[in-house]
């Protein structure tokens, strides 16, 4: 008789050759999902942090007048992950800061459209998370977007430029006393609900919609580079859709997740690159970005193209 295995779920998340992560990251993504709040909290807390944010939405639909406490936000968020997130957790949330930043870097300085500004959003620190930094951190993809399809047009660089794809060491306080270790998606389940009570509606539903644009960072990413390896992870959906019954921590999660796997392809890209395994052209005749007629004002309310979007958060 043939004598069953047993093997390890960690050890082949670990080992899947088709997961394209940074080895280090990876490590600590495995390690987050093995901890005992993952097993046992996570079920609990999902469940009502939906409720609660479903229910502080409806309640502010209500209210005439938009409410918002963005500085509470931000001191809340702090002082959590400070006193309730593990370390190594922070590190993931603080990581994933930056390498979006450095995915919408990358296309800034390979489009094909000039007057883009550059995304310099990259924080060390769990206290740099207070600065703004989660409201900034979704304006950016929108105002890259909204640039590379309104931009002025420009030759495409004849060589890829992936010199901003370094991640610079990150500090989460390791040695502040916490009162307890949350794995990251019960984190963000917990955190999901001041972001509902301190954004507008407008503003959260912004906020919710950014996820749906991972659709369109990976297209860009695949045109820019040539590599349709990007669209192996482009999520299910439309971009033109609003959801109003999104699981937002998960979509989050996940959307942490595309981009690792994106920023580390590109890592992969670099290092051939540097190794002389790709010539690094992308011929000013390949294919553009979309552009849009004119202006936004119309749509956005406000003057420019840039103007359109404001204050999103997640």
């Amino acid at each position: 008789m043939r004598t069953l295995r047993d093997p390890s779920v960690w050890t082949a998340m670990l080992a899947d050759p088709a997961v394209p992560m940074d080895p280090a990251t990876l490590r600590l993504v495995v390690r987050d999902q093995r901890r005992w709040t993952r097993r046992w909290l996570y079920p609990v807390v999902r469940p009502c942090s939906a409720v609660l944010v479903w229910l502080i939405r409806v309640l502010k639909r209500l209210v005439p007048v938009p409410l918002s406490a963005h500085g509470t936000m931000d001191r809340l968020c702090v002082w959590f992950l400070h006193r309730f997130v593990h370390p190594e957790a922070g590190t993931l949330l603080v990581r994933h800061f930056i390498t979006e930043t450095n995915l919408l870097a990358f296309l800034v300085r390979n489009a094909p459209v000039a007057g883009v500004p550059e995304p310099v959003l990259r924080p060390t620190t769990l206290a740099r998370l207070g600065d703004r930094a989660v409201i900034e951190h979704d304006v950016n993809v929108y105002e890259v977007l909204i640039g590379l399809g309104t931009g002025v047009p420009r030759p495409r660089p004849d060589r890829l430029d992936l010199s901003m794809l370094d991640v610079p060491p990150i500090d989460p306080a390791p040695g502040r006393r916490r009162w307890l270790r949350l794995d990251i998606q019960t984190a963000l389940c917990l955190m999901n609900i001041p972001f509902a009570l301190c954004l507008t509606v407008p503003e959260y539903q912004r906020a919710v919609h950014s996820m749906r644009l991972d659709a369109s960072l990976l297209a860009l990413l695949a045109d820019t580079t040539g590599d349709e390896t990007f669209l192996r992870w482009r999520p299910a959906g439309i971009t033109v859709r609003l959801d109003t019954g999104l699981d937002v921590p998960r979509a989050v999660y996940e959307h942490a997740v595309i981009c690792e796997y994106a920023h580390e392809h590109l890592v992969r890209l670099r290092d051939r690159q540097a190794g002389g395994e790709l010539p690094g052209i992308r011929g000013n005749g390949g294919p553009r970005y979309a552009r849009l007629p004119g202006n936004l004002d119309g749509v956005s309310g406000r003057a420019g193209a840039h103007g359109a979007v404001e204050g999103a958060h997640a």
